[in-house]
């Protein structure tokens, strides 16, 4: 279900913006309008969706327009022009009253900059909207101490900002957020100003925390290790336009300018491959208790393979059966190959890293099953088919900028 919607957006800073719009709409960039018009492009014609429950991670260069665009979600900036729909609700069409109640039953943001009140404890802090909202002192106490928890900040509730560390005084910025129980996170650079360490942890519990509450999130970076890490969707923006909208693996395998290839040239393709899409279909299996050796063998031999997976009577996957144990089983005439299957060897889920496969695989003397959380075989991660995709997605970034030097020298 789609939950935000963006139409066509723009926003011009200066004196009579509506002057920029066609001149965009003719091909003209962002410095020349402003050279011509005096006139800022900070949003141009953007459109894209994000559903319930998704992470949408919006990002550019500095002056892309990224933190323009999200203010314009919840007004704190005016659209010159477009619509943002929340819910089905044109936001762009709500009166300040309307807006008021919006804001504070749908939307939460976290800044970049942490915006506490230094005189106010951690709890007081937490509860700051609610108590905007005339909402109870015992009950916002209670949901601010709840929020906190969720955090990981139970304990700290009646500290002052200024005893805490830089990563605890965001945690309490998320708390604020989360209390209100918001449908919509806006983040705008929410982990920018943190160091390394402490940023990577904030991203952890981030990704922890979103597979509890599955709120919808827009959040804003500059970082490209972190959109891949948080965002199920990317929206690449410059001067002011989106430039490619894509999953993670899209971005990277198929950037569709040289601009996105620039971006991910440095990236560890590695990191954002998964079992599912390096894998291949598997077509030969054994059944248990319908399949004896003997026929298990002639699979194989039909199959060229020194080895089949075994699956249950409900299908489900139940481990690797070899031709050696099978000739054996024929041997001793035995009609059963139960005893000799191996039931532990090592299987993967479909969403493990490329990077964690080449590992695993490394040493394997069989095929790596790929197995879900149902215990259903959804494939078989291959090695040279594994190395194969790594090198096959590394090349398609290359092309890219391949064919935009050629156009360049074209034109």
């Amino acid at each position: 279900m789609t939950k935000i919607r963006i139409e066509n957006l723009y926003k011009i800073f200066g004196h009579a913006p509506e002057r920029a719009i066609p001149m965009l709409q003719k091909g003209k960039g962002k410095d020349e309008i402003f050279k011509e018009a005096k006139l800022s492009v900070g949003v141009n014609n953007a459109s894209f969706d994000v559903k319930q429950g998704e992470i949408v991670v919006v990002m550019g260069l500095s002056g892309s327009g990224k933190s323009t665009l999200v203010r314009c979600i919840n007004r704190l900036i005016e659209p010159t022009s477009g619509k943002v729909y929340i819910d089905g609700e044109d936001v762009t069409a709500l009166d300040g009253e309307s807006l008021r109640l919006m804001r504070q039953k749908k939307l939460g943001m976290v800044f970049q900059n942490f915006a506490l009140f230094p005189h106010r404890t951690v709890r007081q802090n937490a509860a700051y909207g609610l108590e905007i909202q005339n909402v109870s002192l015992d009950e916002r106490n209670e949901r601010a101490d709840n929020s906190l928890a969720q955090v990981g900040l139970a304990g700290w509730e009646d500290a002052l900002p200024r005893q805490l560390s830089g990563g605890m005084q965001q945690r309490v910025g998320l708390a604020r957020a989360l209390a209100l129980d918001p449908d919509i996170l806006l983040m705008d650079e929410a982990f920018s100003a943190l160091d390394p360490l402490i940023r990577r942890d904030m991203q952890d519990e981030l990704v922890d925390l979103q597979q509890k509450m599955r709120k919808t999130i827009v959040f804003i970076s500059h970082d490209l290790d972190e959109a891949l890490k948080l965002g199920d969707r990317i929206v690449l923006m410059k001067d002011g336009a989106i430039v490619q909208v894509g999953a993670p693996e899209d971005i990277l395998t198929n950037p569709s300018t040289e601009y996105v290839a620039r971006f991910v040239e440095e990236v560890d393709i590695t990191k954002v491959l998964y079992a599912e899409s390096v894998m291949k279909k598997v077509h030969d299996v054994v059944y248990l208790g319908q399949d004896g050796p003997r026929t298990a063998l002639r699979k194989m031999k039909k199959a060229g393979l020194s080895s089949l997976f075994v699956l249950d009577n409900e299908h489900k996957y139940a481990g690797i059966v070899s031709a050696e144990e099978c000739a054996r089983q024929v041997e001793l005439g035995a009609r059963d190959i139960k005893s000799v299957i191996c039931t532990d060897c090592k299987t993967v889920p479909p969403d493990l890293p490329a990077q964690d496969l080449i590992q695993i695989i490394y040493d394997l003397p069989h095929p790596l099953p790929v197995v879900d959380d149902d215990g259903y075989l959804k494939g078989v991660i291959v090695r040279g088919t594994l190395l194969g995709a790594i090198a096959e997605r590394g090349r398609a970034v290359e092309k890219v900028g391949e064919e935009e030097e050629k156009e360049e020298s074209a034109a």
